[in-house]
């Protein structure tokens, strides 16, 4: 299991923890996307994020999706995450380049520009649960931070990070989440701060060696840190093409038949994992008849 989230607790419950190393899954979405180094970062980051906020719901069918719609030259990311830790996303620009930004860095706050952070959970209610928050800096991290304590009155510290190699490949990826939780106490919480004002960025604890325990050990140690479990997070694409059959039902037997009358196959893409599935005009012709 290279690729995995813990889940911890803190000074007697009352700051709860999430920590991930995603560097395998981040790979994947580069590869699959061909993704620019900025892009990568970007929806590495969020991917990330996904992840941990997936395993924070309860039943298996939950569903959350993370939307970033920002007026810079990547538009706007989309990724899903289950509780299992299964998460999947896109740029809707995977090939914008940037220069660095005054640090010296990737250029993230840039690529996405002033905008709006939604999270929809879907639950099994009526109704998805739907939380927005503009973009504080559009580094995503400091996003969320807001996000949380305004949309969900959760006091949290989200930390984020994406390394890359000399050749554009992914180097290190994770990140963490703490949450305070109702009632903590005010020394516990000027303690937690503190700690946090101190330590290195994720990547560079990352890059050190440090496996997700040892970086919620580095920052919850003196708290009395108590990790409950670990579980692999990965990007899994649920497509299929049965799933793209229904699809293609769905838009109704008008619109199929203009496809076969232009006489050739069509393929159709998976925005999430950018798989392409192809259909002959027999098939089409199939899908027709259950259109009807």
């Amino acid at each position: 299991m290279t690729d995995y989230i813990v889940r911890a607790t803190a000074a007697d419950g009352q700051i709860r923890a999430f920590a991930s190393t995603t560097r395998e899954l981040v790979e994947y979405a580069r590869k699959a996307h061909n993704t620019s180094p900025v892009a990568t970062a970007a929806l590495g980051r969020l991917l990330t994020a996904a992840g941990m906020m997936g395993v924070m719901m309860k039943g298996d069918d939950d569903l959350l999706t993370i939307k970033i719609e920002g007026d810079g030259p990547i538009g706007g990311l989309t990724v899903t995450a289950d509780s299992r830790g299964d998460v999947k996303g896109y740029a809707f620009n995977p090939g914008v380049m940037l220069p660095p930004n005054e640090k010296g860095k990737l250029d993230v706050g840039g690529a996405l520009g002033v905008g709006v952070l939604s999270v929809i959970r879907d639950v099994g209610l009526k109704e998805p649960y739907v939380g927005q928050t503009i973009l504080v800096t559009g580094e995503i991290a400091e996003d969320l931070t807001y996000y949380y304590a305004t949309s969900e009155q959760t006091p949290s510290s989200v930390a984020l990070g994406v390394l890359m190699n000399k050749d554009n490949t992914v180097r290190q990826a994770g990140g963490f989440i703490l949450q305070l939780m109702p009632g903590a106490s005010e020394e516990i919480i000027s303690r937690l701060e503190k700690t946090l004002g101190e330590i290195n960025s994720i990547t560079s604890l990352l890059d050190q060696g440090n496996t997700p325990e040892m970086i919620l050990e580095h920052i919850l140690g003196e708290f009395g840190l108590e990790i409950l479990d670990k579980m692999p997070t990965r990007f899994y694409c649920n497509c299929t093409k049965e799933r793209v059959e229904k699809a293609i039902i769905s838009i109704g037997a008008k619109e199929i038949q203009d496809m076969i009358d232009e006489g050739k196959s069509i393929q159709v893409n998976c925005h999430f994992c950018n798989k392409n599935y192809e259909f002959s005009v027999e098939e089409l012709k199939e899908l027709l008849a259950k259109a009807r």
